[in-house]
């Protein structure tokens, strides 16, 4: 066959086969957001970086997505964006939100343009019939290793384990046998975590064990010996890790990085404030061996970008919704994998827990999840996270996973009109500002 005649039945066939698959623009519908309504759960969470407040985008093809984070204000203004769209046009209708306002958003802003965020990828999977880890490409991982928050204080008053307690709010992820630390000692509990499944045993360095009164000095002492007593417990294949919680400052972060460094913490969290992360930590970087962690507190990449770029940082803490969605963490990840830097996601709710499973499963770096639900269902959210024995599995249910049980919630926001601000390109398309 001379090589014309084999160029076209290679297109013969080509075209053959092609003409047999699905078109992805033919698959989906043509739609428009109709409506945004704004839920409280029954157990909502004040804080807004940790908000479980929910929000579903509705369509006019029976489509409905499911999101959360946010406030009923902040939701409320980005939900206007939205109204009249195209709920596939994801990228968007999440520049749209980002920009349709004067200003730059700040973090709380972009909490709830993540939670929108979520609710549009939800859509698409429904849309496709397919989970949205599947629209990412598809896992990477067949599970994702979690520690519980679970924390602890360390050293002080009753022996090393008194301070694990109390005051440190997520035992709830802790396993059954770790409990509260009731009659355990620190060693005990933090072998019982590696025991029930979980990659890690957290400690936090940052819980005042006096009332009030943090005295750094004193608790840089006591943290040092809480660590090695966490080291014999996890023992040689087990892992822990410490959130200094912003609570130390730069000298004193450094002292303890220093005593600890010999009991192989897998990450130091919030090890400075956050108000100085760009000048101490690449400081810090470079005058201990703790692998370092933050971002918990940030928001889209752009806080991110300095230290990952400079290998500053070894994980961060990004998470749902908070840096700004999907949309935004597949950007985060992707600067990640690029300089080789780990996520280690803050916890936030469960329908962002979802969410960050769907991302971060397809992410092929290293992951590490904080998660605080254990086993227990959630009364609202009859299908939402598939945890057993400290790992964390996707699904293959459409979208994010997650069915939302309406009676269990109560209605107190809902956006039907649009606004419209004008928002310029360039003419090849490409976007400006304002």
């Amino acid at each position: 066959m001379n090589r014309r005649l084999f160029v076209k039945s290679m297109a013969a066939v080509s075209t053959s086969a092609l003409a047999g698959l699905p078109r992805a623009e033919a698959a989906l519908p043509q739609a428009k957001i109709t409506r945004v309504r704004i839920y409280q759960p029954p157990n909502l969470n004040q804080l807004f970086n940790q908000s479980n407040m929910l929000c579903t985008v509705e369509t006019d093809v029976g489509l409905t997505g499911i999101g959360e984070g946010g406030s009923k204000d902040t939701l409320e203004q980005c939900a206007g964006s939205l109204i009249g769209k195209n709920p596939f046009q994801i990228e968007t209708l999440w520049q749209r939100m980002y920009m349709e306002w004067f200003y730059p958003p700040g973090r709380e802003k972009i909490d709830a343009l993540g939670a929108l965020d979520l609710a549009l990828w939800d859509i698409k999977g429904k849309a496709f019939k397919a989970p949205v880890h599947q629209l990412l490409n598809g896992s990477e991982r067949d599970y994702m290793d979690c520690y519980p928050t679970g924390g602890v204080g360390g050293g002080g008053r009753g022996g090393a384990g008194r301070g694990a307690a109390a005051g440190a709010g997520g035992a709830t992820g802790a396993p059954p046998n770790a409990g509260r630390g009731a009659g355990m000692s620190l060693k005990e509990r933090a072998a019982a975590t590696i025991a029930a499944g979980y990659r890690a045993f957290r400690i936090d360095g940052g819980i005042g064990l006096s009332g009030n009164v943090f005295d750094v000095h004193q608790r840089v002492r006591e943290v040092a010996k809480a660590c090695k007593e966490v080291r014999e417990g996890v023992g040689d294949k087990g892992d822990w890790s410490i959130d200094f919680h912003q609570k130390f400052d730069f000298p004193d972060a450094l002292r303890l990085c220093r005593l600890i460094e010999e009991y192989e913490p897998y990450l130091v969290e919030d090890p400075t404030r956050d108000e100085q992360f760009l000048e101490d930590i690449p400081k810090l970087r470079k005058m201990t061996t703790c692998p370092l962690a933050a971002g918990e507190e940030w928001g889209q990449r752009w806080n991110f970008n300095p230290l990952v770029e400079h290998h500053d940082i070894d994980y961060i803490r990004a998470t749902l919704p908070n840096v700004g969605g999907i949309t935004e963490m597949m950007k985060i990840a992707a600067l990640c994998e690029t300089h080789a830097i780990g996520i280690v996601p803050h916890f936030t709710g469960p329908v962002s827990t979802a969410a960050l499973a769907n991302c971060l499963a397809t992410f092929p770096g290293p992951v590490l999840f904080e998660y605080n639900y254990g086993e227990r269902p959630i009364d609202y959210l009859p299908e939402c996270l598939d945890f057993k024995q400290g790992k964390l599995y996707t699904n293959e249910r459409p979208g994010l996973g997650v069915t939302l049980d309406l009676s269990k919630v109560k209605q107190i926001g809902e956006v039907t009109t649009p606004i419209s601000r004008q928002v310029y390109k360039r003419p090849d398309g490409s976007l400006t500002h304002w």
